[in-house]
């Protein structure tokens, strides 16, 4: 049986703006991850690299060329079918984007919703809570919490309905070079564990030595690949 790729991505181009303002962001993008693959994306800054995260996520509607993400195509998906890709998604994002009102286990259920044949929602929050390191903090605001801790209840939440894929985006960025490490690390972990694919944007060349390969990209191009 031929295991298919998580990311298959052909001939992709994305301008924002239209007319004389139209400004090309991502230019003639051909790329496949392979399942259970770490791939980290550099690049400099307005290089394109989030905005083809948020298109590989359907956070943001396809324009022209063809995405396939876990075997669905994404050109001309209907939002239905986006809201199902998405549900099969991990997200990491730089701003951990915790809602304050929400205890730990509380922001962790929150993707559950997504699977209602989940039933026991607390236990598995709990249970992934657990996993990063935060079996005593689950009852606590994130205001009670350290960046590198909030940090670990987003890799929880992206993680506790066992997605297929995990997409980050500066994940590392707000924190010091040991809770930047420690996160990168257990995101290798417990991504190695449930078997998905992770693909993470990045600056930090001290977590690089993570990657099964490293992408670079420049203006809007795919320029290097040392995978």
């Amino acid at each position: 049986m031929t295991i298919q790729p998580t990311i298959q991505i052909e001939n992709l181009h994305h301008s924002f703006g239209k007319g004389n303002l139209k400004i090309p962001v991502l230019n003639d993008i051909n790329l496949e991850i392979p399942a259970g693959e770490i791939t980290i994306l550099t690049g400099p800054s307005g290089s394109g690299k989030t905005t083809l995260l948020t298109l590989i996520g359907a956070l943001r509607s396809m324009q022209t060329g063809s995405l396939k993400v876990l075997d669905r195509e994404l050109l001309g998906a209907k939002q239905a079918q986006l809201v199902q890709t998405r549900s099969q998604i991990g997200f990491i994002f730089q701003a951990h984007n915790l809602l304050k009102s929400l205890t730990a286990w509380e922001n962790v259920t929150m993707p559950l919703k997504l699977h209602p044949h989940i039933k026991d929602r607390q236990q598995c929050a709990i249970n992934a809570l657990t996993a990063v390191g935060l079996a005593d903090r689950t009852h606590y605001y994130p205001d009670n919490l350290s960046g590198g801790q909030k940090q670990r209840v987003a890799i929880a939440r992206a993680l506790v309905s066992q997605p297929q894929l995990i997409l980050a985006d500066e994940p590392t960025a707000a924190l010091d070079s040991k809770s930047g490490r420690e996160v990168v690390t257990l995101m290798q972990k417990l991504a190695k564990e449930q078997h998905c694919t992770i693909l993470m944007v990045t600056h930090d060349n001290r977590i690089l030595d993570v990657a099964d390969r490293i992408i670079h990209m420049e203006d809007g191009c795919l320029v290097g690949d040392l995978g």
